[in-house]
């Protein structure tokens, strides 16, 4: 059984969070082991173990870091360890923010960092945007549309996930700059 399914919510990239909220609720005091203490061992084990199950949905249902993943395996879409080829444009724009980066480590410039920043910033609201527009009326597509905007979704996760990689670059750079003595900046 999925974790949507558990939840009796429909695969969604959009899953309510308050209706997620009170479903962990009503399962977690439905399931909660010490309600069974008194009864045979097997019911306190499958107790515990909905238990488990509605807790680990509770996390995966509630960060769209882990539900988006989710979803998608659940399609069949991701597999693990998968290589998954993106657009020749994003890497090559994204080979020129490395190279900048590797620049900055050279010669800190505070203006090119912060143009860098603010390119990386929008690089992820665009991603973000497009993943909006296409996970957004997601469940109320015909099925023969939903395919296609699954790899739609799953080639924004791909590349929101590269551009994580860059802004926790960005951001370890960005500190270990801001930490260096004055003097070295002169």
């Amino acid at each position: 059984m999925n974790y949507f399914e558990w939840f009796s919510l429909p695969i969604s990239f959009n899953p309510d969070q308050a209706v997620v909220k009170r479903k962990f609720y009503e399962l977690s005091k439905k399931y909660h082991p010490d309600f069974y203490i008194n009864q045979p061992v097997e019911t306190q084990e499958e107790m515990l173990e909905n238990a488990t199950l509605t807790n680990k949905a509770y996390q995966t249902l509630s960060k769209p870091e882990l539900f988006l993943p989710y979803v998608l395996s659940l399609k069949g879409l991701l597999q693990e360890g998968e290589q998954v080829q993106l657009p020749p444009d994003f890497l090559l724009e994204m080979m020129e923010i490395n190279e900048t980066l590797m620049e900055l480590e050279f010669d800190t410039d505070t203006q090119k960092l912060a143009a860098l920043e603010t390119e990386v910033a929008q690089l992820e609201a665009a991603i973000t945007n497009e993943f909006e527009q296409y996970a957004l009326n997601f469940e109320s597509l015909p099925e023969e549309n939903q395919a296609a905007n699954l790899e739609k979704i799953k080639d924004a996760y791909f590349r929101q996930k590269y551009v994580l990689r860059i802004r926790d670059s960005l951001n370890r750079f960005a500190s270990r700059w801001k930490a260096m003595p004055s003097w070295r900046n002169w």
